[in-house]
């Protein structure tokens, strides 16, 4: 398929990504306390990168800290000895390499190593973490939207208009960025399904997706496996890959230019069939 020259290009470190169809960015957790996979000692998570790729992964994102609800932070010395090695294998590989934390001190050890992408669900509200993706003026960044923190945010969520309140919050951390000379080709937006919402907040972000788009970035949706999926089909978490597959297509359909999946193959395959159908944008 030949890209059409208005379609998105992200910015990053090594890569620069044609969002001309839609990507599959692949989770590989380094955690012992991940809510879906349970964490994988280090050669399985060295495998399970080489195996994301194989089944169609574009992107590779790799965390060391859970942010499930509940969660407890770890510190920036534990969650660095997690990801470290984990990172090191995974920019042999030949993808993109997304280095999904919060810590200033984790980007900046990442950012160095030479990952391609900043995967920060506060948006970089975290102190020295602008600053740290500044010093590397090429990288990628995925702006996640987050109410509270994840020990807390899921014990009383509210939002009275959540698309507005999201497509706010993110439009400030994209203008705070461009005052501080941060290009906006090397931004993508998250509305942060699960992360202080509501089950019909999560829905209402993908019918309202188009909003969020109107901010002129591309949108990243990560769906997988996430809470909201099970309350709707009353499925445990290890059971969700048909819902999380769908809630995927839906986002797509909508204008996601970038999916984050647990399940890549079953990602991969849905996305051509739908792609094929001409139901992509």
């Amino acid at each position: 398929m030949t890209r059409s020259e208005d379609a998105p290009v992200w910015r990053t470190t090594r890569h620069a990504i044609d969002l001309g169809r839609v990507r599959v960015m692949g989770i590989v957790n380094a955690t012992p306390d991940s809510f879906s996979d349970g964490g994988r000692a280090l050669q399985a998570s060295l495998q399970h990168c080489e195996t994301l790729l194989a089944q169609g992964a574009d992107i590779l994102d790799i965390g060391g800290e859970s942010t499930r609800p509940g969660s407890q932070p770890v510190p920036e010395d534990e969650e660095w000895a997690r990801v470290a090695p984990v990172l090191r294998h995974a920019l042999t590989l030949g993808a993109p390499v997304s280095i999904d934390t919060c810590k200033a001190g984790v980007m900046q050890r990442a950012l160095d190593l030479g990952v391609d992408i900043v995967n920060d669900i506060a948006a970089l509200r975290a102190p020295g973490a602008v600053e740290a993706v500044a010093s590397h003026p090429s990288c990628g960044l995925c702006l996640m939207h987050m109410s509270g923190e994840p020990r807390t945010m899921q014990l009383a969520p509210r939002h009275d208009d959540v698309v507005a309140e999201v497509a706010a919050h993110l439009a400030g951390r994209v203008a705070e960025l461009g005052r501080r000379g941060v290009a906006r080709e090397r931004i993508v937006l998250d509305p942060g399904i699960g992360f202080g919402k509501r089950v019909e907040d999560n829905f209402a972000l993908i019918s309202g997706q188009r909003a969020l788009l109107a901010l002129g970035l591309p949108v990243l949706a990560g769906w997988s496996r996430k809470s909201s999926l099970g309350a709707v089909t009353g499925r445990p978490v290890g059971e969700r890959l048909a819902a999380s597959v769908a809630a995927a297509l839906a986002a797509a359909h909508c204008g996601a230019r970038v999916v984050r999946v647990h399940d890549v193959a079953e990602t991969v395959d849905a996305l051509q069939v739908w792609s094929a159908a001409g139901l992509l944008p």
